[in-house]
């Protein structure tokens, strides 16, 4: 369900083999991010060309071989599933044609992209170089997967995962990056981003909870999602709580005024980064030894 042009969007997935999951600018109302995510058997082929856009491909479970005009790749260690390990990814700058096949029985991917006007080398990173942040304290507690960070040799796109451990909070306290606000001596406070949450949850009963709200509550909507929804976050604070019982992943897309994660949080909020007793020890769920050949 895409609700045109009403904000916050929330897309469900549709089923089967294919692309399950889209998210078009155009027909979000907004001006840089799209994504999709797509299923693939084994021997299947996804093949393309990213034309005036640059492209972040996460592999979320499975494995895949891509020939591109620049070079060629593999995994070697996918992962069962987003519980399993910790991602590759593949950065396909503007004007690439790349042909990408499914080398497990089941591929699972989902990729991003925005309008570029730069050129920027290709990048295959690999689980282990992905750098992990522990994130917030007690029961507050997440582990994000940088996978395109910012400063990353891109023009736009971020992309990073995060855990959320059951009963626990994310992007918490919340946040927004709705507004350009510079430092004066340049440095970017606040970028103006759009953002997605796509989510995974451990088990397929299982959801989270995410709201999106503004200061004058003019916007200020929760949204109850499942596996393989996803989130459009225009404006606004955006906290997520996972359902007790069930741990929650979402991959963050990324893109506008800056290649940036910065960011203002909730004022009412602000005395909670002060308050927080210890990390909650499950923390981290995933590490790259958990990746395995599939």
């Amino acid at each position: 369900m895409i609700r045109s042009k009403k904000y916050p969007l929330v897309s469900e997935p549709t089923q089967g083999f294919g692309v399950y999951q889209c998210i078009l600018a155009d027909e979000a109302g907004w001006k840089h991010l799209n994504m999709e995510a797509r299923l693939l058997r084994q021997g299947e082929i996804w093949e393309g060309n990213t034309g005036d856009n640059e492209y972040a491909i996460i592999l979320l479970s499975g494995n895949y071989s891509v020939k591109t005009n620049s070079g060629e790749w593999e995994t070697q260690n996918g992962r069962r599933s987003v519980f399993q390990g910790i991602a590759h990814t593949l950065y396909l700058p503007r004007h690439t044609a790349f042909v990408l096949t499914a080398q497990s029985e089941v591929l699972d991917i989902a990729y991003g992209w925005v309008y570029s006007n730069q050129d920027f080398p290709i990048r295959f990173k690999t689980p282990d170089e992905v750098a992990i942040e522990i994130r917030g304290g007690d029961n507050a507690t997440r582990q994000i997967n940088i996978l395109v960070e910012p400063g990353f040799n891109c023009q736009k796109i971020v992309a990073v995962e995060v855990y959320t451990p059951s009963g626990n909070w994310s992007s918490f306290p919340a946040h927004k990056h709705d507004e350009r606000k510079l430092a004066a001596d340049g440095t970017v406070l606040e970028a103006s981003l759009e953002e997605i949450y796509f989510y995974k949850i451990e088990k397929p009963e299982g959801h989270a909870i995410q709201q999106v709200y503004t200061d004058d509550r003019s916007l200020d909507e929760i949204m109850k999602v499942k596996t393989n929804d996803a989130v459009l976050v225009p404006r606004g604070y955006h906290p997520v709580v996972a359902e007790h019982g069930y741990h929650c992943y979402y991959l963050n897309f990324l893109a506008g005024s800056d290649q940036s994660l910065a960011n203002t949080p909730d004022p009412n909020q602000v005395w909670i980064f002060d308050s927080w007793k210890g990390l909650d020890p499950r923390i981290p769920l995933v590490t790259a030894e958990m990746n395995i050949k599939i």
